[in-house]
């Protein structure tokens, strides 16, 4: 068996470094929240593959359910011969999503189809090209994904000029001085200065940003969008690609808004593992495309429905919703200890909704100055004893955590001593 670095080595020869990655660590094997690498040393998992893994790694129900496809077949393209679970996955998220009136479902493959093709089936309904986004947000890598993300690195940078008619607009978060009222103000400039709100096809933005350093849209942010878009005819559109699928205590995060989207992108811990997106809608606006103008070879992946309508069996016996706020509770009253104890690196602002958590590493404790170096370094010796941990935010000073909601409270409680040593390092 290779080593580490063994492997390190390889993928430095073999592998773009433009594919980056946190940890030099190579996996082997896992099970829920835990991981062994090739060495055989053991993790205990703070990362969920980046928001995948909400019921774990492995989870044997999910095993059962793609074993059982694949002895039927893997691949037909749903373009060529349609299946029932591609059918009965959007039949069930149709009932699931927090949108008013009959609903439809598209699935793609990667959570930056997802939103690449919002796009497209708003400006299909509206005969308009602009796109509306926030400063923070993360929407994906591809072109139009990229042009919607509110970060020039490492998202932009040396990659060209990106696509024409997409605005941004500040993402009031208070410790950063931009205010709900900041925002829409912006937002007022932009259709003074720049475009009419009857060019505008759509205004993108992540109930809770994830890059971004989860920050929460404030409800009258909210509801000031859904008022705009109404008396504009714009398409509002949620990118739950982070926040859905029970990370935040709802199965979607718009549940804690009173008002609704009227697209919702998902991805990631929709079929545990397995790569599959969509984009939940209201029917009249979804349909508004051509056919043949959405899809995808890949799209909608047997295998990957057959994991989805799995994943959402497990919720409702888990009763993974209610294991949300449990967890988020749990993580926060340890950070709050920790934030409170001396001799630990300052922490700030510990936040988030259900589990979906995240705490930022100042410099000087009562203060707000971002330390990036102290969070780079928490991270490295966090999986270098054994927890790996993810950092973001537009300051990069922000530890998040995107443990399984599966994870037992012991691993858990692992994870956060692990932690602790960090902060005490």
């Amino acid at each position: 068996m290779p080593t580490n670095a063994e492997l390190l080595s390889r993928r430095q020869d073999a592998v773009i470094r433009g594919v980056s990655h946190v940890t030099p660590i190579s996996a082997q094997r896992a099970r829920n929240a835990e991981v062994w690498d090739v060495e055989g040393k053991r993790y205990v998992d703070f990362a969920g593959g980046i928001a995948v893994l909400n019921t774990g790694h492995c989870h044997p129900k999910i095993l059962a359910a793609v074993s059982e496809q694949m002895q039927r077949f893997t691949h037909t393209c749903f373009q060529v011969l349609m299946y029932e679970p591609y059918i009965a996955l959007a039949e069930r998220l149709n009932a699931l999503a927090p949108i008013q009136g009959p609903l439809k479902t598209a699935f793609f493959t990667t959570g930056a189809e997802a939103t690449e093709n919002a796009v497209k089936i708003a400006r299909a309904a509206t005969g308009r090209s602009g796109v509306i986004a926030f400063t923070g947000a993360f929407h994906g890598r591809t072109i139009m994904a990229s042009a919607m993300t509110g970060k020039v690195v490492p998202y932009k940078k040396g990659l060209g000029p990106s696509l024409p008619d997409v605005w941004h607009v500040p993402f009031p978060v208070p410790q950063f001085g931009v205010s709900v009222e900041d925002s829409l103000k912006y937002l007022g400039y932009i259709f003074k200065a720049d475009v009419d709100p009857s060019r505008v096809a759509a205004i993108i933005i992540e109930p809770v940003q994830g890059e971004g350093g989860f920050h929460q849209a404030p409800p009258e942010l909210m509801r000031a969008l859904r008022r705009l878009c109404d008396e504009n005819g714009i398409v509002l559109v949620a990118d739950e690609v982070q926040t859905g699928f029970g990370r935040t205590a709802k199965m979607f995060a718009m549940e804690h808004y009173d008002v609704t989207p009227d697209l919702i992108c998902v991805a990631k811990s929709l079929a545990g593992g397995f790569p599959l997106s969509g984009v939940i809608g209201r029917a009249a606006i979804m349909d508004a495309a051509d056919p043949g103008g959405l899809g995808g070879t890949y799209a909608g992946n047997p295998l990957a429905c057959a994991a989805a309508l799995a994943v959402l069996d497990i919720f409702a016996e888990e009763k993974l919703l209610d294991r949300a706020v449990a967890l988020g509770a749990r993580l926060k009253t340890r950070l709050e200890s920790l934030r409170m104890r001396n001799g630990l690196m300052p922490i700030a602002d510990i936040r988030g909704l259900g589990a979906m958590v995240a705490f930022d590493i100042v410099r000087d404790r009562g203060g707000a100055e971002p330390d990036a170096e102290a969070t780079r370094r928490v991270v490295q010796f966090a999986h270098e004893n054994g927890l790996i941990l993810l950092s973001c935010g537009t300051n990069a000073n922000t530890i998040r955590i995107l443990t399984p909601l599966t994870a037992e409270d012991t691993v858990v409680d692992e994870g956060l001593d692990i932690l602790e040593a960090a902060l005490a390092s």
